[in-house]
């Protein structure tokens, strides 16, 4: 357990949180939530100790372990991978460390006897007789396989040392456990051996992702950063987000008999309980949820953008034909033999560990990059609109206002009025609309490519790995759009949920070939002889 009381933090004139009050419990997952800004990573910070607040304090259970994600991928390089697991223990691998060097001693004393013993009692105590073998099984449940337990850091990968830490933060049950985006860089199996792990933890979990999905699967309880404070709600991600939502239209619908609200909420909350999984988890909170009443939940203040594609000419049958497309780049061949012909209402999901791979299959579609070998040809009756994944070049050096560099886009010269409404929907509003394009955010630099592609009222999109850089707010809101989309579509992206609700077709790339299937996200990872098939054309 880990209380909150009273905590508030300012940077200048700028209130991060204000008398913040709160209690995370065991057994609870929390998803702490909050536009980007708001302050999570800071929040995680105050509570693992990190960072002290002006006011209030942290408290926790004496004997209590919080463990923590580190972020920092070079602290441990010559250090073997093993024993930077243990390492997340930090008393048990002092005692290790103590007890091995007195062991190492020449010239062993009676009081080295005492102190060795001393050291066996509490070593027992940490359980460290199983310390070895429970870090081995969190590197192999997330990937790491056993020829590198024994490797220095400096020897594996960027991805595999991510994994490395994270099995660190959950190494030895520690009481409380603060995660900042632990799915970040993982692979889609090493997710999923998370969330189970993260289901059946007995302590208390605090969380900050932008994976909705993994919110869904993981989450008991929402902890949502506003306004310099943080409301806690019973639930996962998707029932914070639908709960805010009915919130909001039950407060514009107020003359309603309270008895139609109730009602409402009442079916509201039976329809997700009955999506409960059988997890002990999942059957904790679905009572929760049966116990909430109309006064417990509350509109939220968070602004979503308005993402709507709208074709402006029907699409025909012949869409796309790709025939034995090859690319050599740097001496390594990263597309070989690809060959697929799009559909009418496919929207394809490009999946894959090569980032590589599926970045130059859009460039070669957009016509930014020539293929070695093969050919592709678009149909007559479409029109393409491309969402790159570094988009470095469109902002880079301009003057322009956002007003101005959106009218470069437009098909017609749009009057001001047009198209600050545009940028209105897209959360650039009055004085906003005027910033210069060069220095907008990660996140804003996105929502302007949106834009674009919006303007151009294209019936094929093509779009590479859009939610980098996107907050949860508008992730749902391109979610939302791209679900609604009457074309057709070919895309990338990490975000499960994301891939899982627009897609109706996957196309893996690997390294000797490609998968296309017609099916959903969940039924292509679900597939065991399919994920076997996939597995080979790795190795």
């Amino acid at each position: 357990m880990i209380t909150v009381q009273d905590v508030s933090l300012r940077f200048g004139d700028k209130k991060l949180f204000e008398d913040i009050n709160i209690k995370f419990t065991p057994g609870n997952c929390y998803g702490l939530i909050g536009a980007n800004g708001a302050g999570k990573s800071t929040f995680l910070k105050i509570l693992s100790g990190e960072l002290e607040s002006q006011t209030g304090h942290v408290h926790m259970a004496p004997g209590e372990r919080l463990a923590v994600l580190k972020q920092d991928h070079f602290q441990y390089e010559e250090i073997e991978a093993l024993q930077v697991v243990i390492m997340g223990h930090t008393r048990l691998y002092e005692v290790m460390q103590e007890k091995d060097a007195i062991y190492m001693k020449p010239d062993f004393s009676d009081e080295d006897g005492m102190r060795a013993a001393e050291l066996e009692g509490e070593f027992a105590e940490l359980n460290g007789w199983e310390a070895e073998s429970e870090a081995a099984i969190l590197l192999k449940g997330l990937g790491i396989d056993e020829d590198l337990h024994t490797k220095k850091m400096a020897e594996l990968t960027g991805a595999e040392k991510v994994k490395v830490l994270l099995a660190q933060a959950l190494f030895g049950k520690p009481g409380v456990l603060l995660l900042d985006e632990p799915t970040n860089h993982l692979d889609i199996q090493a997710i999923r051996w998370l969330e189970e792990f993260l289901i059946n933890f007995e302590n208390t979990v605090i969380v900050v992702s932008h994976d909705r999905h993994f919110l869904n699967k993981v989450c008991t309880h929402i902890a949502d950063l506003d306004f310099g404070k943080i409301q806690l709600y019973v639930g996962n991600y998707d029932f914070w987000y639908e709960s805010s939502q009915l919130a909001l239209k039950m407060a514009q619908e107020a003359n309603k008999k309270k008895e139609e609200k109730v009602k409402e909420l009442q079916n509201f909350i039976a329809r997700f309980s009955a999506n409960a999984s059988k997890s002990k988890q999942a059957t904790s909170r679905k009572k929760l949820l049966e116990k909430i009443t109309l006064d417990d939940i509350k509109p939220s203040s968070r602004k979503y953008p308005y993402v709507h594609f709208k074709p402006e000419r029907e699409i025909g049958n012949d869409l796309l034909r790709v025939e034995s497309l090859t690319k050599t780049i740097d001496g390594v061949k990263v597309l070989d033999n690809i060959s697929f012909i799009m559909n009418k209402d496919d929207k394809i999901a490009l999946v894959g560990s090569n980032e590589i791979a599926k970045t130059t299959l859009f460039k070669i579609l957009a016509g930014e990059m020539e293929p070695d070998g093969g050919s592709y040809k678009w149909g007559i009756t479409t029109t393409q609109s491309y969402f790159p994944k570094d988009n470095t070049k469109y902002f880079d050096g301009s003057d322009l206002s956002l007003v101005d560099w959106l009218r470069q886009y437009s098909p017609n010269d749009q009057s001001e009025s047009f198209l600050r409404g545009f940028l209105g929907r897209m959360l650039f509003s009055g004085e906003e609309a005027l910033k210069k394009a060069s220095v907008l955010s990660g996140g804003e630099k996105v929502r302007c490519m949106l834009s674009k592609m919006m303007l151009s009222g294209a019936n094929v999109l093509m779009l590479d790995e859009p939610t980098n850089h996107l907050d949860l707010e508008s992730i749902t809101a391109l979610n939302n759009g791209l679900t609604n989309f009457k074309g057709s579509m070919i895309f990338s992206s990490h975000d499960h949920q994301f891939i899982q609700t627009i897609a109706n077709r996957i196309i893996e790339l690997t390294p000797s070939g490609m998968v296309d299937k017609a099916i959903t996200y969940d039924e292509y990872l679900d597939d065991e002889k399919l994920q076997e098939h996939v597995a080979s054309m790795y190795e």
